[in-house]
């Protein structure tokens, strides 16, 4: 328990920092510089008005210089962070397999905030997160997948660290794959762009943390999900669907955030 009290602590703080990210990244600004400041009256925050959580609730959710809204998006980013690092503490324990789905874990986080405020999904973030899920399959293997059978039928003989990354590597690119050829052949057929590649980016690096059937369960549940509430909001707005831009990566985010969580279930 003490552990995952421990990470749930941790989350709020790279909740804070995810909450710039989000941000930033999609502005094509850096994280590190300026410090953290209001974006309506440019005023630098100080240290005791971003404690995470607390601070919000202490300043009723408004800049203490110019009084303008915060957006209750700092909150939740720092609160779901937190719940998710507890949850993979708590499942794996405080191991490397852990850290591993605490980074994967915020990854997602960032990516599902960053696509429904700005439907970008920074390459920082899925290009980034692909490559730091591959070194992380060098020492922590990911779930159940084919790069065994790779192996097998192309006659190599190697450690269970290359297996891993080859696990990785299938993981990241024949779902991606998939999901680029669907993308391309809807261009193709309807005449319009129906997927971005940053989704394409997203599942790459969805499957470079859960190999190959985590990412296809991913894709899976995202775009059932995904569909229903879609065509639920556009109803219930009058939305043209036609023109409306699904912000498919956050349910596919979404999705994998689920997925990760119930890894030693669903990808056993």
């Amino acid at each position: 328990m003490i552990p995952a009290l421990l990470a749930f602590l941790w989350g709020l703080l790279i909740g804070s920092f995810l909450n710039v990210c989000i941000y930033r990244w999609p502005r094509d600004l850096s994280v590190v510089r300026p410090r953290s400041h209001c974006p309506s009256c440019e005023k630098t925050i100080a240290w005791y008005d971003n404690i995470p959580l607390v601070s919000y609730a202490v300043l009723g959710g408004k800049c203490r210089h110019c009084g303008a809204p915060i957006s209750l998006r700092y909150p939740v980013v720092e609160l779901l962070t937190a719940i998710v690092f507890f949850a993979f503490i708590w499942i794996f324990g405080p191991t490397l397999a852990g850290l591993k789905m605490c980074v994967f874990g915020a990854i997602l986080v960032a990516l599902i905030f960053t696509d429904v405020e700005e439907l970008i999904l920074p390459d920082e973030l899925t290009l980034g997160g692909t490559v730091a899920g591959l070194v992380f399959a060098f020492f922590v293997p990911v779930p159940e997948s084919i790069g065994g059978f790779v192996l097998l039928i192309t006659g190599m003989d190697t450690s269970p660290r290359v297996q891993w990354v080859v696990d990785a590597v299938v993981g990241a690119a024949v779902p991606a794959f998939v999901l680029w050829f669907a993308g391309w052949l809807y261009l193709r057929i309807r005449r319009k762009e129906g997927l971005g590649l940053g989704d394409v980016k997203l599942i790459a690096m969805v499957g470079s943390f859960l190999g190959f059937s985590g990412a296809l369960y991913t894709l899976i549940l995202g775009s059932i999900v995904g569909s229903v509430i879609g065509y639920g909001y556009i109803r219930f707005t009058g939305k043209d669907p036609s023109t409306y831009e699904l912000p498919f990566g956050t349910f596919l985010g979404a999705a994998a955030l689920l997925i990760g969580l119930a890894a030693r279930v669903v990808l056993a």
